[in-house]
Order: C-alpha cells, then sequence, then structure tokens
C-alpha cells in the first residue's frame, strides 16, 4: 500500500466518491465496500466499511479492513485504526499504534490524535501532559480545550492558560507570547464553559475594547449571544463592532421570535452602510428561513445583474432550491441583462438552468435547449444530457449513453445511476481504480500545458473543463 497514493485520494477526492460509499452503506452493501477497499486500496470505501462494520459492533472485522491502512504510518488511517482497536478494547495496541514519531510534516495533527486517543482510553491527565510537554501553539491550545471538554479539568486547563493570556495581555509583542494571542479566546472559552461566565465576559469585553487578538469583537458578540445578552448585543451592533456583531444579534433575536426587529435591523444598515453586501446577504438568508421567499428575492433582486462579489444571484438560486422552490429558482435566470451575460455568466447560469428544469419536471424542455446550442458552447454536455434523459424517466438510455463517455463527470453520473437501479456491483465497476484517475488526471494536466504553449495567454487561468474541479455536478447539495 502506497501512503503517496493514499495522500492523493484525500487531497483529490480520487477513488470511489463519498456520496456513492454513503449511498452503498444505505442500501446494506458493507461487504461489497470491504471487497473494495482490499482489493484496490481505496481510501473513502475503507472509512465507508469501517462506518458500517461498527455500527454493527463488528470492531475485530473494522480493525482488518483498516488495519492495512493504519500499517503505512499516514496519519489520518493512523488515527482511524487507534479508534477501531480503542472500540475493540485493545487500549494498549491503540495508544502504541498513534504514538507519535519524528515525522515533523504530520507533527499537530499526530499529537493532536495522541491527546483525543488518551482521551478515549479514559486517560486525560496524561493527554494534558502530552499536549503540554511540547513547544505550544496556537493549534496546540485549542486542541487542549478540544480534548479537556467535558473531563472535568476545567481548573487545571485555566492555570496552564492563565499564565500565558496575562503575557498577552501585558505586553503581545514578547517574542514568547507573540504567536499565542489565541490564548485569550481559549481562556474565554474555558472559563464560560465552567460557569464563570461573569469573568469569561468581563476578559472577552476588555479584550475587544483593547483589540487584543485577531477577531476580539465578534469573540465577543458571540459569548454575548450564547448568554442571551441581547441588549448587551444590540449595542455592539449598533456601535463600531457592528460587522461582527450584526449576524450574532439577528440570530439571537431570531431565536427569540423577535424576527421583524431582525429584519428592520438589518434593512436598515442595507439603507445606510457604505459596503451593504454582508448585510444584504444576511437578510435574504433570514427571510427563506422564515418562508418568506418573494419577499427575499425583492430584496436583493437589484443585485442580480451586477459584475461584482455583492451579486446575490446564485446565493438566491441555492437558497431556493434547498427550500425545494426549484421553480422560483428557475425564473430567476431569465431575464437578465445582456452585459452580465457577456461576461462569461451564461455559462454557469445555464448549467444551473438545466439542472432546475430537470429537478422541476422539465428535463425534456432542458434537454432541447440544450441540444440547439453548438456543442462546444455547452461544459460538460454529454454527461448532462444523461442525466436529463435519467430525471425524464429514460434511465436504461441514461446509462447507455454514458458507458462509453471518458472521464470523471461521466463515470460519477453512471455509478449513481446504477446505484439507483440497485446494481450495486456495476456501480463500482463503473468507477476506475486509483491508478487509472491518476493517469487521468495526468494526462489532462498534460493536454492543458500543450495547449498552453500552442496557444499563448497572459491571463494565467487553467483550463476550464478541469475533471477535478469543474461545476457540473449532478446534486447541488
Amino acid at each position: 500500500m502506497n501512503v503517496d497514493d493514499l495522500v492523493w485520494q484525500r487531497g483529490n477526492a480520487g477513488g470511489v466518491p463519498q456520496k456513492l460509499v454513503d449511498a452503498l452503506l444505505d442500501h446494506g452493501c458493507g461487504d461489497l465496500l470491504v471487497e473494495v477497499a482490499r482489493g484496490r486500496e481505496d481510501w473513502s470505501c475503507a472509512q465507508g466499511a469501517v462506518r458500517g462494520l461498527c455500527a454493527m459492533g463488528e470492531f475485530e472485522r473494522a480493525w482488518g479492513v483498516i488495519g492495512p491502512f493504519a500499517a503505512t504510518g499516514w496519519q489520518p488511517a493512523v488515527r482511524a485504526g487507534a479508534d477501531v482497536l480503542l472500540r475493540c478494547g485493545r487500549v494498549q495496541q491503540a495508544l502504541e499504534l498513534v504514538r507519535p514519531g519524528i515525522r515533523e510534516e504530520d507533527a499537530h495533527d499526530a499529537w493532536r490524535d495522541y491527546a483525543e486517543v488518551l482521551v478515549g482510553a479514559g486517560l486525560v491527565d496524561e493527554a494534558i501532559d502530552a499536549l503540554t510537554g511540547r513547544p505550544l501553539d496556537e493549534r496546540t491550545l485549542w486542541t487542549l480545550v478540544a480534548v479537556t471538554e467535558g473531563q472535568g479539568r476545567d481548573e487545571r486547563v485555566l492555570e496552564l492558560l492563565g499564565p500565558i493570556a496575562e503575557k498577552v495581555r501585558r505586553d503581545p509583542g514578547q517574542s514568547e507570547v507573540r504567536h499565542l494571542s489565541d490564548a485569550l479566546s481559549a481562556q474565554v472559552r474555558v472559563l464560560e464553559r465552567s460557569g464563570r461566565t461573569d469573568e469569561a465576559l468581563g476578559l472577552c469585553a476588555a479584550d475587544a475594547a483593547a483589540m487584543r487578538g485577531w477577531g476580539a469583537d465578534r469573540e465577543h458578540a458571540s459569548l454575548l449571544a450564547r448568554l442571551g445578552r441581547v441588549t448587551e448585543l444590540r449595542e455592539l451592533a449598533t456601535g463600531p463592532a457592528a460587522a461582527a456583531a450584526v449576524r450574532p444579534y439577528v440570530e439571537a433575536l431570531e431565536a427569540l421570535g423577535r424576527t421583524a426587529e431582525a429584519e428592520s435591523h438589518l434593512r436598515g444598515l442595507v439603507e445606510t452602510a457604505e459596503y451593504p453586501g454582508s448585510y444584504e446577504n444576511q437578510l435574504l438568508e433570514l427571510l427563506m428561513r422564515q418562508g418568506r421567499f418573494e419577499d427575499a428575492v425583492k430584496a436583493v433582486e437589484h443585485t442580480f445583474d451586477n459584475l461584482h462579489d455583492g451579486n446575490l444571484l446564485q446565493a438566491a438560486m441555492v437558497l431556493l432550491a434547498e427550500q425545494g422552490r426549484h421553480d422560483l429558482a428557475l425564473e430567476l435566470t431569465d431575464g437578465r441583462s445582456p452585459d452580465f451575460l457577456a461576461h462569461n455568466e451564461a455559462f454557469w447560469l445555464r448549467d444551473n438552468r438545466w439542472w432546475l428544469m430537470g429537478e422541476s419536471g422539465r428535463a425534456r424542455d432542458a434537454r432541447t435547449e440544450l441540444l440547439a446550442l453548438p456543442a462546444d458552447e455547452v461544459d460538460d454536455r454529454e454527461p448532462t444530457i444523461a442525466w436529463l434523459l435519467a430525471q425524464d424517466g429514460r434511465v436504461e438510455e441514461a446509462i447507455a449513453h454514458l458507458r462509453p463517455l471518458p472521464g470523471r463527470r461521466a463515470w460519477t453520473v453512471l455509478a449513481e445511476l446504477l446505484v439507483g437501479q440497485g446494481r450495486f456491483a456495476e456501480a463500482i465497476a463503473a468507477v476506475p481504480d486509483v491508478a487509472t484517475q491518476q493517469e487521468e488526471e495526468r494526462r489532462f494536466w498534460a493536454r492543458g500545458t500543450q495547449s498552453r504553449e500552442a496557444t499563448p495567454s497572459d491571463t494565467g487561468d487553467e483550463p476550464y473543463d478541469d475533471p477535478w474541479t469543474a461545476p457540473w455536478t449532478t446534486s447541488r447539495e
């Protein structure tokens, strides 16, 4: 088993797609995942198989799957293996497996995992000793806070954090603490969870007023929201810290059923703020959560033809689709300005339009629109046609259309359709193994390099139809 292959799988979403693994688990195909994990050395299948076996209490079988992966020393597999060993009751073996070695590139993850496994074994003080016995950095501080939550060790953690936090407050430029400004937030979090809320709030307010640490205003606002201090939160949301405090304030009002106040506050900011984009987005989300879909669209539709980051067209479409209002989302694809469409926005808009039509029972109309366009003007044309065929109830035609097609998106759609037909082994067979996927990726980038060399460009853009990152998927989850 090759560590580089495992790293590639994780970094490139390689192997069997996670969505397909989840679907196979839902259909009770755990044994198939075990087979693929072993035969293909597929990491996502190994994780899925272990999850399914542990859910059935078959921990020794789960170790049989994950053990060879853990033996490579690759940290994610080591951690997964240690968790399975703990569930087997093989505590010492778990600790030996996860004990940090000397690989510097994995240092933080290794010590975090070791501490978490120690806690899982009931050795909380040993976990604290392991973390504080090495040079502290901000990630280690947060690991210390995380692994001790609910373990009855808050006072000990505060004894460790207190002196560091005070040094940061006195002189944040000291060489020994200038990289540990998160100690302020960490101390506040532990004080809060230990019930010392007034002390936590006092420190947090002082840090925010003195602008100590990154995001002090946001931390202060979030704490006030968690403590239900709405009046004080309003003061922040109407003052210099408004940018950090508005979202917690609006969400606190909403939780109390005071949505009219939340809406009024946001509308006021939209009218008066120099850069209202963030507040417009929050207003859109608030109205969507209330089911006021037409009002939500009306509130932000003036942004829909803008050619900058404040454009909320796609955000509105996604939120409407999540609420099952594909019809209303589809309406937003009409009437866009020629200037907007001329800036390549037509491509993603069309792609989303066809998906919405497919979800709305208009797959046949979408396919007609698609086929009327020149083939070179449609990204991912053939998988899109196949998906629309399936949405129109012509699944076997869609499967036949996809089988000869190359590329990640084609075999992803094919595998999902086969699972939907209960043809689980065929679905796995439709997914190329890791070596084939890697070769496909190499060929793609080689073609892209040759293309750029043949046609010099000063844009620096990568080819759009990257099979690993392009936008078309069969789901907008």
